[in-house]
């Protein structure tokens, strides 16, 4: 290699060199965004619009069904689905992988802006946002009044005028929910008896508070020297001048009918819509969800930032409290995985030890991986990744990696000094022999790691930095091999190269250290003459190894269903969530009362540290859903783990009348739960039948539990059909009945009011609480019908101009690709997800559908299926390349075969290693098998190269050798190359597991997610290096009886006999 001959020969710039990768290294670390992973959302846009007391079959054909169309046609859409409730729409449009997020939001904003003049006056401005609504908070923030001094209206107040702002101005945050406020405003409260016998219209009232309480501009008058605007300023300045305003004028004489004879006015809260409790207690909640792409951790450095300055405009009295950090998790990840990594280095330099039984040569070995590890930053940096899990996991897996190349050359050139050159000498002829087996070692296993960063998908966009990383810091090692491991070999002389001690211990060292490194120095004596033994066996037994290693093959199909599989597993971040929901229907205060049993029976655990209630927010969406986030004591202070609470969780709330648990434990990836999928058509009733149908055979799948459906018992409504014959006599139409009913049930904001503080608060017109109660209260209604001939107002009943009767509707209507679905899911408890999905799909096939209706399976199911897709056609990548790169090493389009031999080996311990872990096949353990490629073939290149090249002989003046070698036969070259390359194969191969160990065996939180790839990779390690070092051996020489046959049997005579080994396939 010329670069080893140019850092032999000037061993100052080879420092140089590598004192850059450090510096720029540090440099660019320092510079590194941190986050728990790549951000692997779809590009996702959300239409939220409000159409004030319409049934959910209303807002879907009047707005739902007319945005869909009109956004569908927008170039790039991934998946469009929607939820019409009542009273409002939420609509979220999907985006692919590759599309620009903000340009796909302008995109939907001016499809949804064409067809705004189509939509209804009383349907609100759509609401259109870069983040999912219904998407997990990133941040709470719990305002608190310790003292009483405060209520909730005043706590409130002070939420949204000071603190909601300051933190909405945090970069990169995405919207600041106020959960369980009451705000203040004026609330005229009408009073249907009064209005009746006053004879005063509804309508009158909002036009006469509408027209009182306003500022107008009138112009300006000008004179030569000066200008003054002239306004009427008819504000009203005090909540009781509402009182006084003159709402019409009755009788003849035209006495004044005033507001506060017909509505009793007050300065209060309004009506309850959401509410938070915090351990069983009301409070203000401040909810924090971010814009997509945004950095976690950056964004909840300036919320708590912004909080720390509001400190000094909080009221004394008032306290703020943070109760929900999602930063924590990732911080505590990243910082698991930071020490994983430092461990598995010292592991590793501690093996390097062991077997070099030289402090010198682990130095020189050891200094790969610093160089590797910083320098990798550098082009993480100019990549544009970040510091996260999967980041992370990349460098502390490649550690193992990182110093195989080291090792090798190093043990090497240590050879070389043995058989008596000086170092300078020994450095470039000890790299120079060793120089082709190493590159095509590393460039095997970038050959893996490629494919796996180019995947598709969303599984591609997760694990696209972690590809990439490795194959920089695999290539960096290499090049740190072949430069400055040569250098220091040259210049520092080791007097532990020329042999261990033998004898009585003379020193210290031979006394203490020294007892352990000959200790394993023999033990790997002894394991080289058993391996001797064993290979003579197996060359002479052929066929009863290769039925050995095809069993092991074969026994490991049988023991994969055993294992299970799931997408991605579930971590212990020492939190969990409940999700729950009331009868349909309920009040607010009956969820509420159930919410604050749910608290209690969950804080009466010890594991659990507080909880935040929410009901009516975010994912809980309606008076009768509530979330409970629940906060548990750390990893390290219990005994269980999430999942293990979740049993005692489940019977502890199984005891409380009157709910339906939806959800307990983590969420999935996505939010969601693991198991999901929807049925969709377009008749609800027929929906509703195969919902039925398909729900009570789930029931019957052990494993599954919070099964839920989006079809819920349809809610009570109440139905005003109007008889048009008598409200056109009575010159009534339905718009104006319509709009007077509507202000009256579901009030009327009409302008607001500007407090002496400088805010304005709305000013709200409805009938007061107690008089929209029941049925009857709507039939009393008081309707004014136009004036007569005379001027006089004649008043009458809703009862008389329209038949109310009680009557349901759907809670909710979802949609998905232009047709109405019914989305079901469950989660899974005791089994692995893959293994139930398998059991819902044989369900869902089982049953006979109706022309136009499908099933679709989403969230985790379809990821996974999507993930395992896409690892194979990696893994089929992986194994063509690293073949191309074998056959251009080896000059042979056959022995490549008998090196990959090994990979199929790989599979027994990957699946023994899981199954004694108790893990499961996930997108983790499946990117470990896929890892594995590249590693095992790392030893049959070893090996093999070394028997071809001492079946071929050497010659005087070939890597510094002072006299020929002879050609030995294969048997005993290969028995040779088992001898000399058992010492780095073993190096190399314990470096790899013990620099994995600490990934595997990781006790500390979140680590459930990253174990299964060290297990994976552990198992596999280990059973491929025992079966390689045996079973390719015996397959090369088959590939080569082969070869020869061929030679003889259609190949033409030669004038130059070739090298034994270096074939070329017939």
């Amino acid at each position: 290699m010329w670069f080893t001959r140019v850092a032999i020969n000037n061993p100052v710039l080879a420092t140089m060199v590598m004192f850059a990768f450090v510096v720029l290294g540090l440099f660019s670390y320092q510079r590194l965004a941190v986050d728990q992973f790549p951000n692997v959302d779809f590009p996702t846009v959300v239409i939220q619009i409000d159409y004030p007391g319409a049934s959910p079959e209303i807002v879907e054909s009047e707005v739902t069904k007319r945005i869909e169309e009109a956004v569908n046609t927008v170039a790039g859409i991934n998946a469009l689905w929607s939820r019409s409730y009542e009273g409002s729409a939420v609509i979220v449009v999907e985006f692919n992988l590759d599309v620009d997020g903000r340009k796909a939001a302008d995109d939907v904003r001016e499809k949804v802006a064409s067809i705004r003049p189509l939509l209804r006056d009383e349907v609100k401005e759509p609401r259109i946002t870069r983040f999912d609504p219904a998407s997990q908070p990133i941040f709470n923030v719990a305002i608190l009044s310790p003292d009483g001094r405060y209520d909730a209206q005043q706590l409130t107040t002070w939420a949204t005028q000071v603190l909601q702002k300051r933190l909405e101005n945090v970069r990169g945050v995405g919207a600041v929910t106020l959960v369980g406020g009451v705000a203040r405003q004026i609330n005229i409260y009408l009073d249907p008896g009064a209005l009746e016998a006053m004879g005063v219209g509804v309508d009158q009232v909002v036009a006469a508070v509408r027209s009182e309480n306003q500022e107008l501009p009138l112009g300006a008058i000008r004179s030569r020297e000066q200008e003054r605007v002239v306004q009427i300023d008819a504000r009203l300045k005090r909540p009781e001048d509402f009182r006084d305003i003159i709402v019409a004028k009755k009788g003849a004489a035209g006495a004044p009918v005033r507001l506060w004879q017909v509505a009793n006015v007050t300065d209060g809260p309004q009506e309850v819509d959401s509410l938070a409790l915090y351990n069983g207690k009301r409070t203000v909640l401040l909810s924090v969800q971010k814009s997509q792409g945004e950095n976690t951790i950056a964004v909840v450095d300036g919320l708590r930032k912004a909080l720390a300055e509001a400190k000094d405009v909080t009221p004394p009295g008032v306290t703020t409290e943070v109760n929900r950090d999602n930063s924590r998790s990732i911080r505590v990840s990243v910082a698991n995985v930071q020490a994983t990594l430092l461990e598995g280095a010292m592991l590793t330099i501690l093996i390097v030890f062991l077997f070099l039984n030289s402090w010198r040569s682990t130095v020189i070995t050891g200094l790969t991986l610093p160089i590797a590890l910083i320098g990798t930053f550098l082009f993480m940096y100019m990549f544009g990744f970040t510091i996260n899990g999967i980041t992370m996991m990349a460098l502390s897996l490649s550690v193992g990696l990182l110093i195989d190349d080291a090792i090798v050359v190093r043990e090497n050139i240590v050879r070389h000094i043995r058989m008596g050159k000086n170092a300078h000498d020994a450095a470039l002829d000890g790299t120079n022999e060793i120089g082709l087996a190493v590159l095509a070692t590393t460039l095997s296993i970038v050959a893996v790691f490629m494919p796996i960063g180019f995947m598709g998908g969303i599984v591609g966009k997760f694990f696209h930095e972690f590809g990439i990383t490795i194959v920089t810091a695999v290539l960096i090692s290499m090049f740190v091999s072949f430069t400055l491991d040569p250098m220091l070999s040259s210049v520092w002389h080791d007097p532990d190269a020329h042999g261990v001690h033998h004898g009585p211990p003379v020193t210290l060292y031979d006394r203490t250290i020294g007892r352990v490194t000959g200790l394993f120095d023999r033990l790997t004596q002894r394991l080289s003459d058993t391996y001797q033994g064993i290979l003579g066996w197996s060359l002479k037994h052929k066929l009863a190894t290769l039925a050995i290693a095809l069993a092991s093959f074969i026994a490991s199909f049988f023991v994969i269903p055993l294992l299970g599989a799931e997408f991605v597993p579930k971590a212990d971040f020492s939190e969990t969530q409940v999700n729950f929901y009331t009868p349909v229907g309920s009040s607010i205060e009956t969820t509420e009362a159930r919410a604050r049993q749910v608290d209690a029976a969950l804080r009466e655990m010890p594991e659990v540290q507080y909880t935040v209630a929410t009901i009516n927010s975010g994912a809980a969406n309606g008076r009768n859903y509530a979330s409970v986030y629940v906060r548990l004591i750390d990893r390290a202070a219990r005994t269980r783990s999430v999942e293990q609470l979740a049993v005692p969780m489940r019977e502890k709330l199984a005891r409380i009348p009157g709910i339906t648990i939806t959800n307990i434990g983590v969420v999935d990836l996505g939010g969601g739960k693991s198991l999901q999928f929807s049925v969709q058509g377009k008749d609800l009733d027929e929906l509703a039948r195969l919902s039925k149908l398909i729900t009570g055979k789930l029931r019957e799948i052990p494993g599954l539990v919070d099964l839920d459906t989006t079809l819920k018992p349809d809610k009570p409504t109440v139905s005003v059909e109007v008889r048009r014959d008598i409200a056109a006599d009575l010159g009534f139409n339905v718009n104006a009945l319509a709009g007077a009913l509507r202000t009256l049930i579901a009030g009327q904001t009409i302008g607001n009011w500007r407090a002496p503080d400088g805010e304005n608060y709305d000013v709200n017109v409805r009938l007061a609480p107690g008089q929209r109660e029941s049925i009857s209260h709507l039939k009393g209604l008081p309707l004014t019908v136009a004036p007569a001939a005379d001027g006089s107002v004649h008043v009458v009943r809703l009862s008389q101009v329209a038949d109310i009767t009680p009557s349901t509707g759907p809670n909710q209507i979802n949609r998905r690709d232009l047709n109405r679905e019914i989305t079901i899911d469950a989660n899974a408890l005791g089994r692995s997800a893959g293994d139930i999905s398998a059991d819902i799909k044989r369900v869902l096939d089982s049953i006979a559908w109706p022309p136009g209706y499908r099933y679709v399976f989403g969230g985790s199911t379809k990821n996974m299926n999507e993930s395992f897709a896409y690892a194979v056609g990696a893994l089929g990548l992986a194994v063509i390349f690293i073949y191309m790169i074998l056959a251009s090493q080896f000059r042979s389009f056959l022995q490549p075969l008998a090196l990959m031999s090994s990979l199929p080996l790989t599979l027994i311990g990957v699946v023994l290693a899981l199954l004694l872990f108790g893990s499961t096949l996930n997108m983790f353990s499946i990117i470990g098998i896929v890892m594995l490629m590249g590693l095992v073939t790392k030893n049959a290149i070893l090996l093999i190269d070394f028997a071809i090249r001492s079946r071929a002989g050497e010659h005087a003046g070939e890597h510094g050798l002072d006299h020929d070698t002879a050609p030995m036969s294969r048997e005993e070259a290969l028995l040779h190359a088992a001898r000399v390359r058992l010492r780095p194969i073993l190096m190399t191969t314990l470096a790899m597991i013990f620099g994995m160990v600490p990934l595997a065996f990781a006790m500390s939180e979140g680590s459930e997610q990253r174990a299964p790839m060290g297990q994976a990779v552990i198992g596999g390690v280990i059973t491929s290096s025992l079966l390689t070092l045996v079973v390719v051996p015996v397959i090369y020489c088959y590939l080569d009886d082969l070869a020869q046959w061929g030679r003889r049997r259609f190949g033409p005579a030669r004038s130059r006999k070739a090298p034994a080994g270096v074939t070329s396939a017939p």
